[in-house]
């Protein structure tokens, strides 16, 4: 009896504590602290002012949220000469997009999403959401991605929310993207095709607005199995990909985040969380246009 009832107290506690130690705390780097007092002291702020911000990266770091784009959005701030009290609120918009990533991204993982490159998914599900992409949209796309071709990760499911949110952008209702996005992850498409798919869309919203193209057609073509760069091929009539938006050197375009790299998102900065600040440090800047 007593060695069934250790038993049973054994299970329970290592049921408590597995979701704990699933999370890895991330740390800031020497480096990173090294230059953020660097930049402080070259600004003249003061060390408390200073350490506020680095308080809320250590935080967001305890509870396993990227702190690279932290720290980098506190340098960029700095950088800029922005006050650590005006960075102090774009910074704490940041940590709460990381959280309701993380959150949606724990849930969806409970449903058959596989995990994947989990820091890069939480970066991208943050800028998915920073861009108008909801709690909702990521559920509904990882419940029509389930009987698709191959399993969806946590990384591919955020870049489809991402594509989701930059087709809404350009005037594409949620339902309609959704529907588009839903079918491409069904159909096995990478983060780099799902964010190519997104941007021509996006920059041929009026034609689809007006009617003068059809996501309906789109959507079955991608349903056929055709592939992100033959859907448009016949407007490009080889004269290249012309007004193609913010590629800006390639960015989202590697698809190295499907070999488990750091890949898709990070080449070039243009679509990071944490890329410069263009505004005087408010929100994730660098939208596509």
């Amino acid at each position: 009896m007593d060695t069934r009832t250790d038993i049973r107290m054994w299970l329970v506690l290592a049921a408590l504590w597995l979701p704990v130690a699933a999370v890895q705390a991330e740390t800031l780097s020497v480096q990173d602290r090294e230059e953020i007092n660097r930049l402080r002291s070259a600004q003249g702020y003061s060390a408390e002012e200073v350490n506020q911000l680095l308080d809320h990266v250590a935080k967001a770091g305890e509870k396993g949220l990227p702190t690279e784009p932290l720290a980098n959005k506190v340098k960029e701030g700095l950088a800029k000469g922005v006050e650590p009290k005006r960075i102090d609120p774009v910074l704490r918009q940041l940590v709460t997009h990381f959280e309701s990533a993380q959150e949606v991204l724990r849930e969806v993982g409970t449903r058959g999403v596989a995990e994947g490159n989990h820091q890069r998914s939480i970066e991208m599900m943050a800028d998915a959401f920073s861009r108008g992409a909801s709690a909702d949209e990521v559920r509904e796309l990882a419940r029509v991605s389930q009987d698709g071709k191959q399993k969806v990760t946590q990384e591919t499911l955020a870049a489809g929310a991402k594509s989701l949110a930059v087709m809404k952008e350009g005037r594409v209702s949620s339902k309609d993207g959704t529907a588009l996005v839903g079918e491409g992850l069904r159909q096995g498409y990478r983060s780099s095709e799902l964010l190519d798919l997104s941007r021509e869309v996006k920059r041929r919203g009026a034609e689809f607005h007006d009617g003068r193209a059809s996501l309906q057609a789109l959507r079955e073509q991608v349903s056929r199995g055709e592939r992100g760069d033959r859907l448009f091929r016949e407007d490009r009539g080889g004269s290249g990909s012309g007004d193609r938006g913010d590629h800006g050197g390639s960015s989202d375009r590697s698809g190295s985040s499907e070999r488990g790299g750091s890949g898709g998102d990070r080449s070039g900065g243009s679509d990071r969380g944490s890329r410069p600040d263009r505004s005087g440090g408010s929100g994730h800047g660098g939208r596509d246009h």
